[in-house]
């Protein structure tokens, strides 16, 4: 590692290169147990670099026989991959044996997920942030931005139009400010957004699950959010390469710290939050080095707490305002690479969600979902107050960052519903209690497929008596009468005889059915 950049190797130098008013906020936050010293073996993280490309030099040139082994171990055991195998894939060269990992990622997402597709939508609730990433439209340094933060009646109104679209989903989104941006805000938020209900055409329309991506927290503020009925908890490492890490993240910032962003999962898991998701910003490093960090990552995860990340998500670059780092990035990652990337980590992480988002364009979307995909969204919009509210073109463009793909929820389920795929708002695993282990262990097992497609036909049957345009509804009812047939087959008869009851009180008015 360069020695260009002084890493700080405690939080006693981290507090030492922030601002006073800075420092005193997080030193008041913070107590002995979030200390992330004490997730380290012998004072290191589980990002060791030299080892990480060591193992990729060591794992050039493998052989078709070898490469097609690895491929069979993901099939068959749905545990991570060691980090010789994921570097063995990431090292081919052979197009053909690429196509071959291609098909291999399709049949694990099959095999774990079936053929659905969960759908959700960003609500963005506060741009105010202390931070300076050099990649985003959000960075305090960025004048062009209107700095805003939703009350909660403005919360709940976004929350409105997002229900009366049909979104189930929210994943909310929050610069990090002192005092008016913390964990109490966002616990004020998922309040408001639990409290909405809205009018359908025979239901009503109601978010049943909120994910989180926010700062990292202390622990005392996790177990509040829990407490609360936080959904996922997302925190992205951005890139695992540390000197890399500190150059777009300036030192005298919150997010200048490696290592309280990095072990942020550990304090969640510490704290009782049921699922955690991990990620990176593609074209921050070289991709095939991220793919080993969030190997790395969730390994860790399952060492220490016997339960690996609930999803892996993997957004690239792209351009936003007075950000000229993100045109002068030196490791853009290539369509071709981005599809390696997504097919080695499905293969590399078989048990995860991949969350794939509507930063990339239709094109590719059709062309990478087939790869192990479970998640995606439609109809986002990521300004403050955007759905609410109209927004001009240049306020559109000065975004955190440029949307790729502004289609509809409708226009989304149509066009997957055209491709085979049945989408999913299903919550019920959440309330059942099929989180955290327990639902680590039907994922590898394949079993949580059952209990999900049935959940999956079910909610995606509310959405089509609710809210779907005629065209929609059509297709979409095709898609139903096909996966009803594989439940006809593939289900004992008293479990398909309840099945159908549901599909008939669901068209008969009654909303919130689940296995």
């Amino acid at each position: 590692m360069s020695t260009a950049i002084a890493l700080p190797r405690s939080m006693e130098e981290w507090f030492g290169n922030l601002p006073k008013k800075l420092r005193e906020w997080m030193e008041d936050r913070i107590t002995p147990e979030d200390n992330y010293m004490r997730y380290m073996k012998n004072g290191k993280d589980f990002i060791d670099e030299h080892k990480i490309w060591r193992i990729i030099r060591e794992n050039e040139n493998p052989t078709p026989h070898r490469v097609r082994a690895i491929i069979d171990r993901a099939l068959s055991s749905k545990e991570c991959l060691e980090p010789e195998e994921t570097a063995a894939l990431l090292n081919v060269k052979d197009e053909e044996l690429w196509k071959e990992i291609f098909e291999a990622a399709g049949e694990v997402k099959r095999q774990v997920y079936d053929n659905r597709i969960v759908t959700f939508a960003p609500l963005y609730c506060s741009n105010l942030c202390i931070n300076n990433c050099l990649y985003c439209g959000f960075k305090r340094d960025n004048e062009t931005i209107k700095r805003r933060r939703l009350s909660l009646e403005e919360v709940r109104k976004e929350t409105e139009r997002l229900a009366a679209m049909g979104h189930k989903r929210l994943i909310t989104s929050y610069g990090e400010f002192p005092k008016l941006s913390d964990a109490y805000y966002v616990a004020d938020t998922l309040r408001a957004i639990y409290s909405v209900k809205v009018k359908a055409r025979k239901g009503w329309g109601e978010i049943r699950r909120v994910n989180v991506n926010a700062a990292p927290m202390t622990i005392e503020e996790l177990e509040m959010l829990k407490e609360i009925g936080i959904g996922t908890f997302q925190v992205f490492q951005e890139t695992y390469h540390h000197e890399t890490y500190y150059k777009v993240h300036p030192l005298d910032t919150v997010k200048g710290n490696y290592h309280w962003r990095l072990y942020c999962m550990h304090r969640a898991l510490e704290a009782g939050v049921d699922d955690v998701g991990i990620g990176v910003l593609l074209g921050l490093y070289d991709w095939r080095f991220e793919v080993m960090g969030l190997l790395m990552h969730s390994r860790d995860l399952e060492e220490q707490f016997g339960i690996g990340p609930h999803t892996i998500s993997f957004p690239r670059l792209r351009p936003a305002a007075n950000t000229p780092f993100v045109q002068e990035a030196r490791y853009k990652v290539s369509d071709d690479d981005f599809k390696k990337f997504i097919a080695v980590v499905r293969l590399s992480v078989p048990y995860t969600g991949m969350i794939l988002t509507a930063r990339e364009p239709e094109y590719i979307r059709r062309d990478v979902l087939p790869l192990g995909i479970t998640q995606t969204d439609f109809g986002s919009r990521i300004g403050i107050g955007a759905y609410s509210e109209t927004y001009n073109k240049q306020e559109l463009e000065r975004q955190q960052f440029e949307l790729g793909d502004t289609r509809s929820l409708d226009e989304g389920i149509r066009w997957l519903g055209e491709m085979g795929y049945i989408v999913s708002f299903c919550t019920a695993g959440y309330r059942c209690g099929r989180t955290g282990k327990k639902i680590m262990k039907l994922l590898k097992t394949g079993k949580e497929a059952k209990f999900c497609k049935l959940n999956a036909i079910l909610t995606y049957k509310e959405y089509l008596e609710d809210f779907a345009s005629e065209e929609t509804r059509k297709i979409g009812e095709k898609v139903i009468q096909k996966e009803i047939e594989e439940v006809k087959q593939k289900f004992p008869e008293r479990v398909y005889k309840k099945f159908l009851d549901c599909l008939s009180r669901i068209e008969n008015g009654e909303r919130d059915i689940y296995f």
